[in-house]
């Protein structure tokens, strides 16, 4: 007997990243049908799923700043690179039988629709699988910040952030090898003590609407169904 999902709805957060496997930049060809396969399994469970991708694999607005370009240019750019991954992962979802719509905040109808909320909502009551691209369609905001945002906006149950670490660290475990894995903290201490996994902005909007987070090591194989099930992998953010 299957086990039952924890969630009825929940808003998937992917970094660009997750699509480069071994690759410094890009799309790596490997990582979309597994990635895809592990989503189709979630859906089949009977679980709503929302995606919220990153398009760092590509160009991120910041980086792009750094190079001598204007930022809001940068921005806009970056914002244009998650609408060619989620293309992509709409792609590789398809062809595992699943019906997948991508929704954008910035219009450009011949590959996607606008981001209408009722029509997103409609979509997932469908048991489609709903892409959300190019952000919150404004510059100086992250796709972090966007997922909160469409999280609220759908009365998502949780946000699950998928990320190269096992979780929420009280310390950045790339240059503190002592740094601790916190299995629960509130959104109050992660604003108060900036751990980076995800912007401030972000976890406002979470805290405002009641959403918990759920941080996980995303490229180990199985895992967004761990989290689903109700699994004690990664780390969760909730009031207490």
């Amino acid at each position: 007997m299957s086990p039952q999902p924890a969630y009825r709805r929940v808003l998937l957060k992917l970094s660009g990243e997750v699509l480069m496997g071994s690759r410094p930049f890009g799309i790596a060809p490997e990582t979309l049908p597994s990635l895809a396969a592990e989503i189709a399994e979630v859906r089949q469970l009977g679980v709503e799923v929302a995606i919220v991708i990153g398009g760092g694999n590509i160009i991120r607005g910041i980086a792009a700043t750094e190079q001598g370009l204007d930022r809001i240019a940068g921005d806009y750019m970056g914002m244009l690179a998650t609408v060619i991954n989620a293309l992509a992962l709409q792609d590789a979802l398809e062809r595992r039988g699943c019906f997948t719509r991508v929704m954008t905040a910035l219009e450009m109808r011949a590959v996607a629709e606008p981001f209408i909320r009722r029509r997103a909502v409609r979509h997932l009551e469908k048991g489609r699988v709903v892409i959300f691209a190019a952000g919150t369609g404004n510059p100086f905001f992250t796709t972090d910040s966007a997922a909160a945002l469409r999280a609220s906006e759908i009365q998502a149950d949780a946000l699950l952030k998928g990320t190269k670490v096992d979780g929420l660290y009280d310390a950045d475990p790339a240059r503190n090898p002592q740094a601790v894995l916190l299995k629960t903290a509130s959104y109050q201490l992660m604003l108060e003590h900036s751990l980076g996994v995800m912007d401030a902005a972000a976890v406002s909007l979470c805290q405002n609407s009641s959403i918990p987070i759920r941080i996980f090591n995303i490229r180990v194989p199985g895992n967004i169904r761990r989290v689903i099930v109700g699994q004690d992998i990664g780390s969760t953010i909730t009031a207490a």
